[in-house]
């Protein structure tokens, strides 16, 4: 049973949750003292966060990149805050997803079905190598010779097609329907967003400009 851990500091919304996910045959954990989140989310490790962004004490935004520095597990954000620039910044700090309140719940259900989906489409080797790059596909980090980054799902599966096809040009559409199987993709910044934050960490570690955008064609490593 997969189990999905819910950071959602309104009582009413958090136990509405917890049962409709229950419904579904998940295993919902509900996080009730946050002083210490990310600690949770080690030690209880779930397969998937659902996280608000208006949380006592630490922000969601804040939070999403202190859990993604340690740990390698989707997180979904879901908010009453419906602004354009939120869910950009939630994607770039590492969010795999975005819902806004109030939510439809069978779409909900389908986005975190899909999020969790994802997870069973990397290759099943542990680990890829190529361009110099060392790609860790259980914990879910990339090395070079100059350091180790942590990845987000979508992160770490769009660098590992990349690797599969090193050399090769990988048109957009590939991309698009490998991480979301064209089923409920809408926006296509999103992809522009993931694959801007994977360059970003690439380059962290000392392999900036090894993602080279063909254009009118689409990415080569």
């Amino acid at each position: 049973m997969q189990t999905i851990m819910i950071v959602e500091d309104d009582t009413t919304i958090r136990e509405e949750l917890t049962l409709i996910l229950k419904n579904e045959g998940y295993c919902p954990i509900e996080v009730r003292d946050f002083t210490d989140i990310s600690k949770q989310v080690r030690v209880g490790s779930p397969d998937l966060v659902l996280l608000d962004i208006g949380l006592p004490g630490q922000d969601g935004f804040s939070l999403c990149s202190e859990i993604r520095k340690s740990v390698h597990v989707p997180v979904i954000f879901i908010t009453g805050r419906d602004s354009g620039l939120d869910e950009i910044r939630a994607l770039s700090l590492g969010g795999d997803d975005y819902i806004t309140k109030p939510y439809n719940i069978p779409v909900m259900l389908a986005h975190i079905k899909a999020v969790l989906r994802r997870g069973g489409g990397v290759p099943e080797a542990d680990a890829l190598e190529a361009c110099g790059l060392v790609l860790n596909l259980v914990k879910g980090t990339v090395s070079s010779e100059m350091g180790t980054a942590v990845l987000s799902r979508n992160e770490l599966r769009i660098l590992a097609y990349l690797m599969e096809h090193a050399g090769e040009i990988v048109a957009r559409a590939d991309l698009v329907e490998m991480l979301w199987e064209n089923k409920i993709y809408i926006d296509d910044n999103t992809l522009s967003v993931n694959m801007t934050r994977l360059r970003g960490k690439l380059e962290e570690i000392g392999k900036s400009g090894l993602v080279k955008t063909r254009r009118g064609m689409g990415y080569q490593l």
